[in-house]
């Protein structure tokens, strides 16, 4: 079946879509399935621009609460994870995951679905050390603090994947794995990304949880976003014993979602014939949610995973095939993912703005079903319940408090005792957030929607890319052109206008290191919602 991978939506749904549908009218290419690594934005009102975590100026409404409404509905399957840049208060309703408009799902903090027998996990949001061993505390209204923690990493969601023991076809993450950019074009990445040399040599750029989850999980397939820069390589296991079968990972980073970038790859990937048009639940995800429930932690306490270190009495929480066999027992061997959205917040109206509209904290009755059915714990009743006890670790409006390891785990030291959430500081085409806060206004937003304010970009083929039936990378990197020759490899064909007046304007996009470094500082919260002939205004 064909899988279409697209980096970050920054909301710009419509965008997306159009895109798709011009590919299948042109050239008779429909994919079956939508994936997207992150920075959705799917922001249904005024409210929900408010836990946005971007400067003021980058709260804009765009598009999806038309899907979110049922004026629009998605033309293709999509499936997402949340970024860096979410509307955290909308995603937080679904920490197991579910429908944000009909046929959009979200993967959930972390989670693992099937559609026509491929199997596809995912983990939410970006990597910082400081939050990586805290429990889901955070609930809104945001404050400085929470509204940047809520998108954190947590060890939690990381140790649930590393349970998983059947093979994962795909998998995608916001971040890129730490390390991967030694297994594709080096050279030609610090070429287009100079900023990045610095993490690179350092070996520091990426997220270290996804470089464990890599490693473990071995995917056929990576996907990405974040670094704004498509970026592809192949990673080959070390196999653990001589009967194990040798695995690699192909892996794609994708651009943002702007005129004339490279944010969306079409693949072919291998599915059972005979498997529905449904998206499913995975027996054995649902088997690893059960028996980890356990370790649900709601508050901002520090504490580690169990390990085999004499500190834990259970430390293997992986599932067996007779809990996996009860799983489909409950379900009566029907996986089928049940369409069961509903509107849990008023829908943006362009002729009545709210710009007044406070966020709330709200239990979606999907995550409600959810628990009720497999028997595990609504992360945000348990929240709720916490602020209804007075529980200082439950409050919304949390202060700052020293952090306490919990039982059994506070001689252990953290994990990762390096902060790093896989963006380059110096990275212009990202939104960069000043870690004090100082700067940012969370009472200002902007819901200038898409239909009276259009983005300033017609649909264009030099947005996508066919992927081939393999690609082979070589980690030398002393040729530039080792990503160029993977794209024409096995017979791939790269769809895309020949207009001079769009290859000029790809020129134009694409001159990432035409300004010195001091330029590159000031401009590096630019260009997101923005054409690249307005930010050079700013």
């Amino acid at each position: 079946m064909k899988v279409a991978v697209a980096g970050c939506c920054h909301g710009a749904l419509d965008k997306m879509y159009e895109t798709l549908e011009l590919l299948e009218r042109r050239h008779n290419v429909r994919p079956d399935l939508l994936l997207c690594c992150g920075d959705f934005q799917a922001v249904r009102n005024e409210a929900d621009l408010r836990c946005m975590a971007v400067p003021a100026k980058y709260r804009h409404m765009q598009t999806f609460y038309r899907y979110y409404s049922g004026e629009k509905k998605a033309p293709v399957l999509t499936v997402f994870i949340g970024g860096n840049h979410e509307a955290s208060n909308h995603l937080q309703e679904l920490p197991y995951g579910g429908w944000v408009a009909p046929n959009i799902y979200y993967l959930g903090y972390a989670g693992v679905v099937r559609f026509r027998g491929v199997r596809i996990g995912g983990i939410s949001g970006i990597f910082k050390s400081h939050d990586y061993r805290k429990g889901h505390f955070e609930c809104p209204p945001y404050n400085q603090q929470t509204i940047r923690s809520a998108y954190h990493v947590r060890n939690i969601e990381v140790f649930k994947l590393k349970q998983l023991k059947r093979p994962i076809d795909i998998f995608m993450s916001h971040d890129w794995p730490r390390s991967i950019y030694h297994y594709g074009n080096k050279k030609q990445l610090l070429k287009m990304k100079s900023f990045f040399r610095q993490e690179v040599e350092s070996n520091t750029l990426g997220s270290p949880a996804a470089s464990e989850l890599l490693q473990h999980l071995k995917p056929t397939y990576w996907f990405s976003a974040h670094l704004h820069v498509k970026f592809a390589a192949f990673m080959q296991h070390e196999t653990n014993s001589k009967e194990e079968l040798p695995k690699a990972t192909k892996f794609l980073a994708l651009d943002k979602c702007l005129p004339h970038r490279d944010f969306l790859q079409i693949i072919d990937v291998e599915h059972d014939p005979n498997a529905g048009d449904s998206l499913e639940y995975d027996a054995e995800w649902i088997a690893v949610l059960k028996a980890t429930n356990n370790l649900v932690n709601v508050t901002q306490s520090s504490w580690n995973m169990p390990e085999k270190n004499g500190l834990h009495a259970k430390w293997d929480y992986s599932v067996t095939e007779e809990a996996i066999k009860e799983v489909l027992e409950e379900l009566n061997h029907d996986l089928k993912i049940p369409c069961n959205f509903t509107l849990t917040a008023a829908c943006y109206d362009p002729s009545k703005p709210q710009k007044n509209m406070e966020p709330v904290h709200t239990i979606n009755p999907q995550t409600t079903e959810f628990c009720a059915q497999f028997g595990l714990t609504d992360i945000n009743d348990r929240i709720q319940q916490a602020k209804e006890e007075g529980s200082g670790r439950g409050e919304c409006e949390l202060e700052e408090e020293e952090e306490m390891d919990s039982t059994g785990s506070a001689e252990e030291p953290s994990e990762y005792n390096t902060d790093n959430s896989g963006l380059s500081s110096f990275n212009p085409d990202e939104i960069m957030l000043d870690e004090e806060g100082g700067d940012e206004d969370l009472s200002t937003c902007s819901v200038d929607p898409s239909p009276d304010h259009p983005p300033e970009f017609s649909t264009s083929f030099s947005d996508i890319r066919i992927m081939p039936d393999s690609m082979v990378v070589s980690s030398d990197d002393a040729t530039d052109s080792n990503n160029e020759e993977l794209e024409r490899s096995g017979g791939s064909k790269q769809v895309e206008e020949k207009s001079s007046i769009e290859r000029s304007l790809k020129r134009i996009g694409g001159d990432e290191n035409g300004n010195s470094g001091v330029k590159k500082i000031k401009r590096r919260n630019q260009a997101i919602y923005a054409a690249e002939d307005e930010d050079k205004t700013d």
